[in-house]
């Protein structure tokens, strides 16, 4: 069985935690590597922790096969538009410039449902933007992943986005299928699929496919 070397960006947020979990277990993955601000508790024969700063990013010559990027904040927890905009949009693409002059060619990042760089919403319109940046770099394998409201268990407390979770859970028979709330572990999942199966070009996936039981 071929095996291959993975790298996480956002380990440590709700996808990208449930992502980490399954690569490690993964017979098709020899090694796993994340980049965090700080080490994390988890331990594994796999993994390997890279401590880096996203504003002065530098990146040995890790070699990954696959590059999943699930970094990602709100508006609220960053403080301000300008700070929302450098996590969601500039990190992912600086990181996206140093890994495809690696050579990688496979990459795949959680955007957002509704994503459009010429939406008049700003959140869309920033996951928009990232997308955009992305495809004009012409990874040989991009896959975009755009979840619609995030079911799952953060470490942090996020009470607005509790509360719109239980909304969209009780009327979940109401809303069309792009839009219904999708559990974390489905997005990695999907992202694992995608890196193992990766078609040619760029692929979108909503909500709706990501939802979808996968053998």
């Amino acid at each position: 069985m071929e095996q291959f070397t993975a790298l996480v960006a956002g380990a440590n947020g709700l996808i990208g935690n449930e992502l980490v979990q399954l690569l490690l277990v993964h017979p098709s993955y020899a090694s796993v590597h994340i980049l965090v601000r700080q080490k994390i508790s988890l331990v594994h024969p796999k993994l390997h922790q890279h401590i880096v700063n996203y504003d002065t990013l530098k990146l040995e010559q890790l070699q990954p096969d696959h590059v999943f990027c699930c970094l990602g904040t709100t508006i609220a927890k960053a403080g301000s538009k300008e700070a929302f905009v450098k996590v969601d949009k500039e990190y992912p693409l600086k990181l996206a410039k140093v890994i495809i002059d690696q050579g990688v060619s496979s990459f795949a990042i959680v955007t957002a449902g509704g994503a459009n760089a010429t939406s008049s919403i700003f959140y869309n319109k920033v996951k928009g933007e990232v997308e955009q940046g992305l495809q004009q770099l012409r990874f040989k394998h991009l896959g975009i992943f755009r979840p619609s409201m995030l079911l799952g268990k953060r470490s942090e407390k996020r009470s607005i986005e509790k509360m719109g979770q239980r909304v969209m859970v009780f009327l979940d028979f109401l809303i069309p299928k792009r839009y219904k709330a999708i559990q974390a572990s489905r997005v990695a999942r999907s992202m694992l699929i995608f890196a193992l199966n990766s078609p040619a070009g760029v692929s979108i996936y909503e909500s709706d496919v990501m939802n979808i039981e996968i053998k």
